[in-house]
């Protein structure tokens, strides 16, 4: 076999398995996510369900989106998203909450979003408002349920496990980071708390001025350009009229003519 044949046939192994890689790697794109993917614990977050359409002929018409009952979260809000109608399932709570606003003793299970449609090729975004989010676990997985008009309903429930290769339909999951230390906590390592500055502080690096200096500043700051200006158009004047003159400037006799003597 020639040397360019042989080149010839690698390359083409080369093509069809970049295109292999490519295929296997096109469906991990299409999952049910949730944006952003991370959060810090005991904060609250608005998060979005990114839903896409994997069918090619086919529109999703409902999602629904479960909240994990094992690490309930007190608060959660929706933002209406046009042409949807979104409905909340809640759960009482085996153990009551304790939250800054009192004792829960239920929590939101379950987000169902329908009456709209996700036509082939496209996505939709569903916002939701957590928290507090738990600060006893490093993540949160929301099985999600998707359902097509032609009947198909597409199950994102698997969870992902550390170390394993992904599943072929994950459920959405929202890894929760430390929580940031608060300005006391920064302060305290040196004995002083970090304050912001009030209204009634100014820097010393940085005047304050009212809006009258400003304006003030302004008109003196356009007067001397004025002057300036003027200055340079009188001079200009008389530069020109001694060169219209030049006879007249040497001798310092009156110019011909009936316009009088030159200034």
């Amino acid at each position: 076999m020639s040397s360019s044949r042989m080149r010839g046939r690698a390359a083409t192994v080369a093509a069809l398995a970049g295109t292999a890689v490519l295929l296997a790697a096109v469906p991990a794109f299409a999952h049910v996510t949730v944006t952003p993917d991370t959060a810090a614990k005991g904060a609250y977050s608005t998060v979005s369900f990114k839903v896409p359409d994997e069918e090619d002929s086919a529109n999703t018409v409902k999602v629904e989106v479960n909240l994990p009952t094992d690490h309930p979260i007190a608060s959660v809000s929706i933002e209406p998203v046009p042409g949807w109608t979104a409905q909340v399932t809640t759960t009482k709570l085996a153990t009551p909450m304790k939250t800054d606003d009192g004792t829960v003793d239920q929590a939101v299970s379950k987000i169902t979003w329908s009456g709209g449609k996700i036509a082939p090729g496209q996505f939709q975004q569903f916002p939701v408002s957590l928290g507090p989010l738990p600060a006893d676990v490093d993540s949160l997985s929301f099985k999600a349920l998707q359902t097509y008009d032609n009947g198909d309903v597409v199950r994102w429930i698997e969870i992902p496990q550390a170390g394993q290769p992904e599943p072929q339909n994950p459920a959405p999951t929202l890894k929760l980071t430390a929580a940031e230390p608060s300005g006391d906590a920064a302060g305290a390592g040196t004995g002083t708390a970090a304050a912001a500055p009030s209204a009634d502080t100014a820097s010393p690096l940085v005047p304050v001025t009212s809006a009258a200096d400003s304006s003030d500043g302004t008109a003196r700051a356009l007067g001397i350009v004025g002057i300036v200006v003027g200055v340079i158009g009188v001079g200009f004047g008389v530069f020109a009229g001694r060169r219209r003159n030049p006879a007249g400037a040497a001798t310092g006799g009156a110019p011909d003519g009936p316009s009088g003597p030159a200034v």
